[in-house]
């Protein structure tokens, strides 16, 4: 089967998060995609009210331990993982002091979008792709929904591109009705840059980085674009098809499910 290893990333998924949009998805591609013989991993953050001893979350010791390097700062991973009720498979959680062990998702419990945004997709997406290197283990194809990992495509791409683990992935981003409102700071995107990357990776970004700039980044470099909202931005759907990024429409229930599988192994077809 080709495309047989997928990795998904996850803002939020049930039950480790309350219902909504990504959540409810994330949880029915991963039970399709396991029903289909794939084999998955999936990574979220360890956002600040998910209860560790209700979930039976446990350090994985082998995997914490790296520091990532965010703004010239070092700031320490630790990786949790849990077992995924009903499906054979589990979830590596993200897990920073600073970034999220007391932070939500977008917003504090009073309504407040947290002014280190930035930095926490920054720290989210290296972590994750560090953490994969570290196991050892090739996706085919990396799925992501949220914003909080719009930054993957991008580094696989540039920094990571000579790295066996990452060589031949595809990148999928989704697409959801998931907005903030405050901008990044105006440095940002000398934030993100690492060795081997180019102020030219953004040229066509424009700062102060908004939610519709940060999510123009995952489609420039993402392989396809999934519309997984009926609210989704229409501009950025028109902004891929600009790019010539094939486009799955928006689809529902296992329709939904049996149409990822095709569009993974299309990309993975195409030259």
């Amino acid at each position: 089967m080709k495309a047989n290893k997928i990795l998904f990333i996850a803002q939020e998924i049930v039950p480790f998060t309350e219902s909504s949009a990504i959540a409810d998805t994330c949880k029915e591609l991963l039970k399709g995609a396991q029903e289909k013989g794939y084999e998955i991993r999936t990574f979220m953050p360890k956002w600040g009210n998910i209860n560790e001893r209700r979930n039976q979350l446990h350090e994985v010791i082998r995997l914490t331990g790296m520091n990532i390097i965010v703004d010239d700062t070092d700031h320490p991973l630790i990786i949790k993982v849990a077992s995924m009720p009903s499906l054979r498979t589990q979830v590596f959680f993200i897990l920073n002091d600073d970034y999220f062990r007391n932070h939500l998702n977008t917003r504090d419990d009073k309504g407040n979008e947290y002014p280190d945004n930035d930095e926490r997709t920054i720290f989210f997406a290296r972590s994750v792709l560090e953490t994969v290197k570290k196991q050892s283990w090739y996706p085919d194809t990396i799925h992501c929904h949220g914003w909080i990992g719009a930054l993957v495509g991008l580094y696989i791409k540039t920094f990571y591109k000579d790295e066996p683990a990452f060589r031949n992935t595809k990148f999928v981003y989704s697409l959801y009705d998931d907005s903030f409102n405050a901008t990044f700071p105006e440095n940002y995107l000398q934030k993100v840059m690492i060795k081997n990357m180019e102020e030219v990776d953004f040229s066509d970004i424009v700062t102060p980085v908004s939610y519709h700039e940060l999510s123009k980044m995952a489609i420039k470099w993402a392989d396809g674009v999934v519309v997984n909202s009926e609210n989704a931005d229409p501009i950025l759907v028109d902004y891929a098809r600009s790019l010539g990024k094939p486009v799955l429409e928006h689809k529902t229930g296992t329709e939904y499910t049996d149409a990822c599988s095709s569009f993974y192994t299309q990309l993975h077809e195409e030259k």
